[in-house]
């Protein structure tokens, strides 16, 4: 089971369950949607299109069944200045082939440390994806759209990556 233990939840229903929610949605794909834990209308016309594609009753509230059929809504790790291994090498031969013509600035290197170059190319990577420039790969950076079949940085990345 991908999501054990969650809860049933509804509309206006808030927290990091709703977050866990919102990054499973995403990856069914629909990268459009926010990480922000509010489960708003959006959110709910979401699950109504989940469940009705997976054959469960969809009256918008998330139970077991409805937990069961989604991917894992687990987070992607946070990675910033100090962070290393193969996530970040994952994500610097992104930033690095990706960079021609898009965000230009590559890590220079990829030896799966996150530094001050690898920091920079985030930053301009965050630049040119409209999400708050900060160095610092979280939810919304994981979420910036690369503009290709829906990909986004963590679905590229990898989501093998992800925290359950």
């Amino acid at each position: 089971m991908p999501n054990p233990g969650q809860p049933p939840i509804s509309p206006g229903a808030t927290g990091d369950v709703v977050r866990r929610l919102q990054r499973a949605l995403r990856r069914t794909p629909d990268p459009g949607l926010p990480v922000d834990g509010i489960f708003s209308p959006q959110i709910e016309s979401a699950v109504k299109f989940f469940q009705s594609s997976e054959g469960l009753v969809a009256d918008g509230v998330v139970g077991p069944l409805t937990w069961n059929a989604l991917p894992d809504g687990g987070p992607m790790p946070t990675l910033q200045v100090g962070s290393s291994g193969d996530v970040v090498r994952s994500l610097q031969t992104l930033l690095t082939n990706g960079a021609a013509g898009q965000w230009v600035t590559t890590p220079q290197g990829i030896d799966g440390h996150f530094g001050p170059k690898t920091k920079a190319s985030v930053e301009a990577f965050q630049s040119w994806g409209g999400v708050t420039v900060d160095g610092i790969v979280g939810d919304a950076t994981w979420a910036v759209s690369l503009h290709a079949a829906s990909a986004t940085l963590e679905s590229a990345v990898g989501l093998k990556f992800v925290i359950g």
